[in-house]
């Protein structure tokens, strides 16, 4: 039996909830077979992270080698890298291998507004890897990053995807949230925007929301789906998930990803 494949490339969360945990059920869910290649090791659960180690950027390239060679995937998606000698690794590994349907994740700014990677990764980021992207979804204070302007309204939201989408060359998912549109969501791309509205679910466990819309986005496109389709999927996907009321740990919480397995085994 032939599968199609999804790669995602991104760090481990020892909590479950976000990371190479939450995409690898994610894409599995949606009906994927999922490899990877890690970028760090975090000591984290729902309460915060207390230590990160990153790969080395060799060790890095012989994960991406090894799955390229073999399995080679259908999309890939690349979560947070904070080193920018590992982006300039994944950079040259995706071109390499010309890899296709790429949704990157361009994790820089935390709910709270703390940056999460240093200037010198954000600018690799921007220089090597998000002009090879199929569609990248920051949410509202990364996009704040990427288009140099402030976002408060839905206006505001069009207009940074419209000078992202020009300056990287690639296709945009806003996410709404952080009290701009709620859970509404902006698209752009060449034919201009495209709204995906959603329902805010009242769920305080949203651990990982961004991991996995990114992942679920990526597992659609590689079965073939269009961009909207997997957008509108993903985004059906990410509701389920937080609809199901998961409650773990003292924190925010992780989504229930296997809200539709029905765990016959």
């Amino acid at each position: 039996m032939k599968k199609k494949t999804a790669l995602t490339i991104a760090g481990s969360d020892s909590g479950g909830g976000a990371g190479i945990q939450a995409d690898l059920k994610t894409m599995t869910v949606n009906g994927v077979f999922a490899t990877c290649a890690v970028t760090a090791l975090t000591a984290q659960n729902t309460t915060g992270v207390t230590d990160i180690m990153n790969v080395t950027p060799e060790f890095l390239a012989e994960e991406l080698d090894a799955v390229f060679t073999d399995i080679y995937p259908d999309a890939v998606k690349v979560g947070m890298v904070s080193a920018s000698n590992l982006i300039e690794v994944i950079a040259d590994r995706l071109t390499r291998y010309e890899a296709r349907n790429i949704v990157v994740d361009p994790v820089m700014v935390a709910t709270s507004g703390a940056r999460l990677i240093s200037d010198d990764a954000i600018e690799t980021l921007c220089a090597r890897l998000l002009p090879l992207a199929t569609v990248i979804t920051p949410n509202i204070p990364e996009a704040e990053v990427l288009s140099g302007g402030q976002i408060r309204n839905a206006s505001e939201m069009e207009s940074a995807a419209r000078l992202i989408y020009e300056e990287f060359g690639c296709c945009v998912l806003l996410k709404g949230g952080h009290d701009v549109n709620a859970a509404n969501d902006l698209l752009y791309g060449a034919e201009g925007a495209e709204w995906f509205p959603g329902k805010r679910i009242d769920n305080p466990n949203t651990h990982g929301t961004g991991c996995t819309l990114s992942s679920a986005i990526a597992a659609n496109l590689a079965k073939g789906r269009d961009l909207t389709e997997s957008v509108a999927a993903a985004k059906r996907y990410i509701s389920g998930a937080l609809s199901a009321m998961l409650d773990l740990g003292k924190g925010s919480g992780p989504m229930d990803h296997a809200f539709a397995v029905k765990g016959e085994y």
